[in-house]
């Protein structure tokens, strides 16, 4: 069972990067926020999925900007076991972090 920070990454620029996902018999809670370290404007997704394929219907963010040297953060996300996070930015130098708790199930 994790606490605190579940996954980290620095993003590709077009590019879906899982950033965490809930492990077998567990549920999480999270929180993600996105930093933009640009000094531009960035655009971003965010999607809670069940695969690493993202579909249509996964994104809880989608096409948002985040303005340059910013941070969006969505917070009380609940995650079956098996289920992920998934972001995508469009240009480099964008970090995700998720960051709360798993629960075991059984």
């Amino acid at each position: 069972m994790a606490t605190g920070r579940l996954g980290i990454a620095d993003l590709a620029a077009s590019t879906n990067t899982t950033l965490y996902t809930c492990p077998a018999g567990n549920f999480g809670v999270a929180s993600v926020t996105i930093c933009n370290r640009n000094s531009t404007a960035v655009t971003v997704r965010l999607a809670l999925t069940s695969s690493a394929t993202v579909t249509d219907n996964s994104y809880i963010e989608y096409g948002t900007t985040i303005p340059g040297n910013s941070a969006l953060e969505r917070t009380g996300l609940v995650l079956a076991a098996g289920q992920l996070l998934v972001v995508w930015a469009s240009n480099t130098s964008v970090d995700a972090v998720a960051y709360g708790i798993e629960t075991s199930i059984t």
